[in-house]
């Protein structure tokens, strides 16, 4: 474990779109610091046509929460923004009201390295309707894309088959920051180790890596190259041998462990970069099998992704390790979940019960679901999920009871599921409670045995990388009533009918 586990920014107030703070201007002047609303981060379409997300950057929401202040620097940056229109964007009250702010809300969340799916929330935020809406940028900043980089390593560790895989995208990341969020969330959903120093220093990652083709090329030959690497790191030596041709790189890497068995030394592996890799793959593991150095290990990388890796391995190549670098830094087949934060209830000054409430739309899909949202996760005898329930935890009657024990799908009303006398348990837990961490930052490694466990505990028909079994995510049936009284409630009083038509205009 390292020093710390955290990277995120102390001066994360200004780490947000602009108009969250013209918002939060007009919400101070409109006498609404007293209201209260809640909302819930959620995404609509599954990443990479997976049938899961992996939850990641949940432990950064704390320090985001604690560290929202206004410095003396950020006031006058921000007295000093001119309205398009003329005349200063902020008012001089807003902004010595910003001086002394802090956070007051709470924040529930789902824990890093659980599975979460779509419509479902991922963090639900209550509190002052100031401060929920400040919150919006930085927070979905901080989940969306550790979440989509640990879904996409989840596919790519689960197409390894327990084979180690290595993050090399720091290079290709998008950014220093980008970098940093990768290593700590491929970590999470199951990579071995990174190449990133800095990730390893601060979040006690294994770190790994040997050397280029540059180091080939400095040296007059290939064997005096890996004669030299081994001479300097003979506990730490794989020698990446396509630097010219394969069969000449495999010989002077058997000449090399010859010569550190004579020392009482090893090679550990050889890496191949380019190339045929199943077919190259199988020519080494030949030469060094017949040459009685069944011990030296294979390692490959080249722009690896999930699906080279299994077809690699459904052509039999022998591989005992991957690099994987560009298209898992970036996310390179999806660049972005879509995560989203939407307002689902408010409750004015003074009043203990909750209004729900929900956005409408002419695309049935950016509708949203309304309540102080919970997730039940219901799971069969043997642990493995089966379906997950959102429900309204203001109407829970009794001892946590519900009102219903059937759940309408949130995709498709006509499908109904019974969650009578099944296992469940709650997903969302307190991460911040007025304003403050409720615990202290639990070790990565806890994250990342989590996600190991959700992993195993998935049936293999979710995991299929084509076609995969849809995963059913359904709405309480009191919700489900809430949400269509409400669209009918809009649409009666706009006086309108969704879907939205133009009327036809009349010709000239």
């Amino acid at each position: 474990m390292a020093l710390t586990d955290t990277a995120y920014p102390t001066d994360v107030a200004l780490l947000t779109d602009l108009y969250e703070l013209t918002m939060a201007q007009g919400l101070w002047e409109s006498g609404k610091l007293e209201e209260e609303d809640c909302f819930s981060a959620f995404y609509r379409d599954l990443p990479f046509g997976n049938e899961f997300a992996v939850m990641c950057g949940t432990a950064d929401l704390p320090d985001l929460v604690e560290n929202l202040r206004f410095t003396p620097q950020d006031i006058d940056y921000l007295a000093g923004l001119e309205a398009p229109a003329g005349g200063k964007l902020f008012k001089p009250g807003f902004l010595e009201y910003l001086r002394d702010f802090r956070m007051h809300v709470d924040v529930d969340a789902v824990p890093e390295g659980e599975l979460v799916f779509p419509r479902e929330p991922m963090v639900r935020v209550t509190g002052p309707a100031l401060e929920c809406q400040m919150l919006e940028t930085a927070l979905l900043n901080t989940i969306n894309f550790q979440t989509l980089v640990a879904t996409k390593t989840a596919r790519v560790i689960e197409a390894a088959q327990g084979r180690p895989v290595a993050e090399f995208g720091l290079r290709r990341a998008q950014g220093p920051d980008g970098g940093m969020a990768v290593a700590r969330a491929s970590y999470v959903a199951g990579c071995s180790s990174t190449s990133n120093v800095l990730a390893g220093r601060r979040y006690g990652i294994p770190v790994f890596g040997t050397h280029a083709h540059s180091w080939v090329m400095s040296f007059d030959s290939e064997l005096e190259a890996f004669r030299a690497f081994a001479r300097t790191s003979p506990n730490n030596c794989t020698l990446l041998i396509d630097t010219y041709d394969v069969r000449e790189g495999v010989e002077n890497a058997i000449t090399v462990a010859r010569e550190m068995e004579a020392r009482g030394e090893r090679l550990a592996a050889i890496r191949i970069d380019s190339g045929d890799l199943a077919k190259l793959s199988k020519y080494v593991r030949g030469r060094f099998d017949e040459e009685g150095l069944g011990y030296v290990r294979i390692s490959v990388s080249n722009d690896l992704d999930e699906y080279t890796i299994q077809s690699l391995l459904n052509q039999g190549a022998p591989i005992d390790s991957f690099g994987v670098g560009t298209k898992l830094a970036t996310c390179y087949d999806q660049p972005a979940l879509g995560g989203v934060y939407k307002l689902c209830a408010r409750r004015e000054a003074g009043q203990s019960a909750w209004t729900p409430t929900m956005k409408l739309s002419e695309q049935p899909y950016k509708r949203t679901i309304p309540g102080i949202q919970q997730v039940r996760r219901y799971v069969d005898e043997a642990g493995s999920p089966v379906c997950d329930m959102i429900f309204d935890e203001s109407y829970l009657e009794g001892e946590g009871e519900l009102r219903g024990t059937e759940m309408v799908a949130v995709n498709d009303a006509a499908l109904k599921t019974s969650v009578a006398g099944m296992d469940y348990r709650e997903l969302l837990v307190p991460v911040v409670r007025d304003g403050a961490a409720v615990a202290p930052r639990e070790p990565l490694a806890a994250a990342r045995e989590r996600c190991a466990a959700a992993l195993a505990a998935l049936d293999p028909e979710y995991k299929r990388f084509l076609y995969p079994q849809v995963y059913v995510v359904g709405m309480e049936s009191g919700l489900a009533r809430v949400r269509d009284e409400l669209v009918r409630e809009r649409m009666a009083a706009t006086g309108s009918a969704l879907p939205w038509k133009a009327p036809k205009r009349r010709r000239a």
